[in-house]
């Protein structure tokens, strides 16, 4: 049997021809970074998902993996170290965390707390060079999730729910924004070692979403992408020859599968890869920036030195058009402390400080800090009550996160949570609520983003988020 026999009934040719009336939509898809396969009959048209709330144009999402204690960082609670080591009061309802009802005695915070900037900004001495740059923060101490354990609570955080198989946050925004650039990935994630993130790559995928919206993860190291140049002894002809002929293998095994969005992620994949050959090995060079960048940084300590390299790849890829960047620290729930908090906070916040500064600093010089939004925080926060005598346990009931640049109120706190830190008490803010309020700075009505799922139109916040604009500056 000959190869022409299992060819399909349409060449090529054919398909051209019959197609010749949707260029221009083929046109429109470069251009805006969407794909045309499984998402013809989803997409809302941009012109109903734009409002005039915020001005970012793209996010770096500071994920604090294991949940940083709130307690010890941006939320003094003088009445922790007056309880110290008594049980919690009557009057405050036992908190169900990730080892059961909470009994433990009340365990004491040793930081040193500043009022910082001209704003006044509440921060701990963990975070020294924070103290610079508290004027740019907006400190949300209210949040709240439904997650009491790493997995459930990493989920929602990028999800929206605690279980998996929903689309993660930068997913939407891909499917929301598109792209600013052809030659590299809208959504990137990097992680601060070898050990992989909970929930693995679900957390950055894209559920029910075609393919081509999930995360690409960016590796340790100075090689974040491997395989980008060329094999020694190829030429560009060569190499573009090879391409030429996988693509059109490709092609041709795509024909009567176009639901398959896997199949077209992959295609895709290869596509950008191509093309990050030429774009990206300037993109992640940091031998480009000079010195006194690489030290605002921390690429010049050994501590500062992995989230450092992060952070300023960060800067550069965004600048560059990725849309939606996001940084792991303590990758495998390191900031977890049901012991030895002291030792663990210490460390951990060395690590990520004076980069996370530096990020920031450095954005603002560049006139980039007020269309990119950047987040802090982890899947939950610290209780007040002792864990193991020396730690604190899950608290997902009232929690600190902040954000930065993006059109947020700058040098501004938003909600409490009370005496103690154990629960959110004022402005109340859901995960629902932050990822809608995230769509709401990068201009888009949560409500009218839609993707059609088995019939069911599906949106970021699960229909139960509300904007919050008190955060608007």
């Amino acid at each position: 049997m000959s190869c022409n026999n299992i060819e399909p009934s349409q060449s090529r040719r054919d398909f051209l021809q019959k197609a010749g009336g949707g260029f221009g939509a083929l046109a429109f898809s470069l251009l805006s970074g969407y794909s045309l396969l499984g998402q013809a009959k989803n997409q809302v048209a941009a012109s109903k998902i734009h409002q005039n709330r915020g001005k970012a144009k793209n996010i770096i999402w500071l994920f604090m993996e294991g949940g940083p204690s709130h307690l010890d960082l941006f939320d003094p609670k003088p009445l922790v170290n007056k309880l110290a080591g008594k049980s919690l009061p009557e009057s405050f309802e036992k908190p169900v965390t990730a080892m059961g009802e909470a009994n433990s005695p009340i365990l004491e915070s040793k930081r040193k707390w500043s009022k910082c900037g001209e704003s006044g900004l509440s921060i701990s001495d963990w975070l020294p060079h924070h103290h610079g740059i508290a004027d740019e923060l907006c400190v949300l101490r209210s949040c709240v999730s439904d997650g009491i354990n790493h997995a459930g609570g990493v989920c929602q955080m990028n999800t929206g729910a605690v279980f998996g198989g929903r689309p993660s946050l930068g997913s939407w925004v891909s499917y929301g924004l598109g792209s600013l650039s052809e030659s590299l990935p809208k959504f990137v994630v990097m992680k601060d070692s070898t050990q992989m993130v909970v929930n693995g790559a679900r957390t950055w995928g894209s559920g029910f979403m075609p393919s081509v919206h999930q995360g690409v993860l960016f590796e340790t190291g100075t090689e974040p992408l491997r395989n980008l140049n060329v094999p020694n002894g190829i030429s560009p002809q060569q190499q573009k020859n090879k391409l030429d002929f996988i693509q059109h293998l490709n092609n041709q095994h795509q024909r009567n599968r176009e639901s398959n969005t896997e199949l077209e992620a992959r295609i895709r994949s290869y596509e950008l890869a191509a093309k990050m050959q030429a774009e990206a090995p300037e993109s992640i060079n940091l031998d480009q920036e000079p010195e006194h960048i690489k030290q605002l940084y921390g690429l010049d300590k050994k501590e500062t030195q992995v989230y450092g390299r992060q952070c300023l790849l960060a800067r550069r890829l965004i600048e560059r058009g990725v849309r939606f960047v996001q940084l792991y620290s303590g990758a495998g729930s390191k900031w977890d402390s049901h012991s030895n908090i002291e030792s663990n906070h210490s460390r951990l916040c060395k690590n990520v400080d004076r980069p996370i500064a530096g990020l920031i600093t450095d954005l603002k010089q560049r006139g980039l800090l007020d269309e990119t939004l950047v987040i802090w925080g982890g899947e939950f926060g610290r209780t007040p009550m002792s864990e193991k005598g020396n730690g604190r346990d899950h608290n997902p009931t009232g929690f600190t996160m902040w954000m930065a640049g993006g059109g947020v109120k700058a040098g501004h706190t938003i909600g409490a949570t009370d005496e103690l830190g154990l629960y959110a008490v004022e402005d109340k803010l859901h995960v629902h609520d932050i990822h809608a309020t995230i769509m709401g700075l990068l201009g888009i009505d949560h409500t009218k983003l839609i993707y059609m799922h088995k019939g069911r139109p599906e949106r970021v916040d699960l229909n139960e988020g509300h904007f919050f604009k008190g955060i608007l500056s």
